[in-house]
């Protein structure tokens, strides 16, 4: 018997991905560059970038209003994008970047949560301080994911203290991840800020379950809607009219 094959037609060409890290750390936007590369297609340009103008770090409330100018200010700059990515745990500004443009705009909260809830049952989140875990909740609750989320957990870590690589710090965030194994009972860790983005690795193979960094779902994501020619509806709430 003769079996036909039709032919599969498979969608790819190269593709430029802005990566912002909305505070004006470069530091950070290194380690968030080198991360998004890491998971990149080899044809997928990367253009890592920070706002000029706002807080060094973003922790609560504050921070998150006052990052906004300065993210907008930088995704006006490169207007030849085919997808954005906020690289910023609290998606700050990410629904007025998407007004601003048409092309596909992923915050890494959101990326995070959706593939740690295609992995696993339920997750839990280590994060930085802990007046960024109200924010942190609420986005949960907006996005419909609150369910599958255990616990968000706070390290008290700063941020800016990832930048130093130090021993303690990150046997602070394996300490939170084991609570989180035992006692919310976790099938997958979501890293709850960007500066933990080199992390996602050796913690996924030394705890032996998902360990999720938001910058390499988020630069996923971007390339698969790039990939099927998906944009921005500017039908409702994301339109300028």
């Amino acid at each position: 018997m003769t079996v036909s094959r039709r032919p599969i037609w498979v969608v790819t060409f190269k593709m430029k991905i802005l990566v912002v890290n909305p505070n004006t750390t470069e530091s950070m936007t290194h380690k968030i560059g080198a991360a998004a590369r890491a998971v990149a297609r080899p044809d997928t340009e990367i253009i890592a970038t920070n706002s000029q103008n706002g807080p060094t770090s973003i922790q609560g409330f504050l921070d998150v209003a006052t990052c906004v100018p300065g993210l907008l200010d930088e995704v006006a700059r490169h207007t030849d994008v085919d997808a954005v990515v906020v690289a910023c745990f609290d998606d700050t500004g990410v629904d007025a970047v998407r007004t601003l443009v048409s092309a596909p705009v992923l915050g890494i909260g959101e990326a995070a949560y959706h593939a740690a809830s295609m992995v696993a049952t339920k997750f839990s989140v280590i994060t930085t301080l802990s007046r960024s875990v109200p924010g942190i909740e609420n986005n949960l609750m907006r996005y419909g994911l609150a369910q599958k989320c255990a616990k968000v957990r706070a390290t008290e870590i700063p941020v800016l203290k990832l930048e130093d690589g130090d021993p303690a710090t990150l046997e602070k965030i394996k300490s939170e991840i084991r609570v989180s194994i035992a006692e919310d009972k976790a099938e997958a860790i979501v890293l709850g800020c960007a500066g933990m983005a080199d992390l996602m690795a050796d913690l996924s193979a030394e705890f032996g379950l998902p360990v999720i960094d938001g910058v390499a779902a988020g630069i996923t994501f971007a390339e698969a809607l790039v990939n099927t020619r998906l944009r921005t509806s500017k039908i409702g709430a994301y339109s300028v009219a």
